[in-house]
């Protein structure tokens, strides 16, 4: 939880870590918890799901895959998901085959992926044999290959997609593999607003992306590529908008493209939320500018610890001079980084006149006559970036 201790030094005390950055969240389910843990901490959110969940109640193969397993009870059921298995046991209740099911899952050796799902199993008033301490499908792997699967029959709570690594693992060690898939990921139903955080992601309007779901990687990747952005996606989040996935499963689609990403220890939404807050501020530049302590982030700049909003144009023309800190830049180069701004040069002006009144000290910028602009590097850090 964000205390006391992670506030900025010189912050006040409605100051969030994530205060002045924009992150993006692409999950279907959880969404709003997860935006409601980055809004506590400051974030602006721009939420855009690339998937949606289409449960399978009434699907012929989850009828036919339970059947099956009732007539013909498994060896193991893996449960993957907890609302996968909440999903399933609902929708054998309303085939009338509730009982049939819970009775068959009794009698078998039966493992939990993570908390959740064992919540879900013991809610159903199913007792598991076994989780991992890691909630990874690696080690739910790893334990039943090294106990041994030939001749065994493997009944598995599919979630949302193939897992084809691990049943093909399971098979070429002598399994029968019976999935059972409880609900599908679909593409959304509105396209709009995944387009509209493809555009936000390749324009840096963002500072993180989030993912919590593999295939909602794939598909917002996906659709990058129908777009004809794929490339310049790639490119903004190699070097300017954070990859945050909540673990390395999540991950996979968007290493597959040379994309580095970071995920939390826990693969759980609070610490994915946590990371951000370390890992976001970190990132942004601190610089000592008229005897002030200025930190850049993505919509906003800090002032000796105090969040000052700054419109769009103006953070263009902050970001542009603290690239050559100390340095002028000229009005040429300041119109080329305003969004849509033409030619005429007085668009800078009035940009520069909003950015000062906005940072709330006119003197951290210069006017340098008839040359541009430049931030006021306090000269014992002119050596430092003299070269930058």
């Amino acid at each position: 939880m964000y205390d006391e201790q992670q506030r900025p030094e010189h912050g006040p005390p409605d100051h969030g870590p994530l205060a002045g950055f924009t992150v993006g969240v692409t999950a279907a389910r959880r969404a709003d918890e997860l935006g409601t843990l980055l809004q506590r901490r400051g974030a602006a959110v721009l939420h855009a799901p690339a998937l949606r969940i289409v449960q399978l109640a009434d699907d012929s193969e989850l009828l036919a895959a339970t059947k099956q397993l009732i007539a013909q009870a498994p060896d193991i059921v893996i449960a993957t998901t907890a609302i996968g298995f909440r999903g399933w046991i609902e929708a054998a209740d309303g085939w009338g085959l509730g009982d049939d099911l819970l009775a068959c899952l009794g009698g078998v050796e039966l493992l939990a992926r993570g908390p959740k799902v064992k919540g879900s199993v013991r809610a159903a008033g199913l007792t598991e044999d076994w989780s991992p301490s890691s909630e990874s499908m690696a080690e739910v792997l790893d334990r039943l290959l090294e106990e041994g699967v030939e001749g065994r029959r493997i009944a598995i709570q599919l979630h949302g997609e193939p897992l084809p690594g691990f049943v093909e693992s399971l098979r070429a060690a002598g399994a029968e593999v019976v999935g059972v898939p409880v609900y599908r990921w679909m593409p959304p139903e509105d396209i709009g607003p995944v387009d509209r955080l493809l555009d936000a992601t390749v324009s840096r309007g963002l500072d993180a992306l989030t993912f919590t779901s593999a295939p909602a990687a794939a598909s917002l990747l996906s659709r990058a590529e129908e777009r004809g952005l794929l490339p310049e996606l790639l490119a903004a989040l190699h070097h300017d908008v954070l990859p945050a996935c909540v673990g390395p499963v999540t991950a996979l689609p968007l290493q597959a493209h040379g994309v580095d990403t970071v995920s939390p220890e826990r693969f759980r939404l609070g610490p994915l939320v946590q990371l951000l807050c370390k890992e976001l501020p970190s990132r942004a530049r601190a610089l000592p500018i008229a005897g002030h302590r200025v930190e850049i982030r993505g919509h906003a700049v800090i002032v000796d610890g105090v969040l000052r909003p700054v419109p769009p144009a103006g953070m263009s023309l902050m970001r542009a001079l603290s690239r050559r800190p100390g340095w002028v830049v000229a009005r040429a180069e300041l119109l080329r980084a305003l969004p849509g701004a033409g030619r005429d040069e007085h668009a800078v002006e009035t940009a520069m006149a909003r950015l000062r009144t906005a940072l709330g000290a006119p003197k951290l910028i210069q006017t340098v006559v008839k040359r541009g602009y430049r931030l006021a590097l306090d000269p014992a850090a002119d050596a430092k970036y003299a070269d930058a």
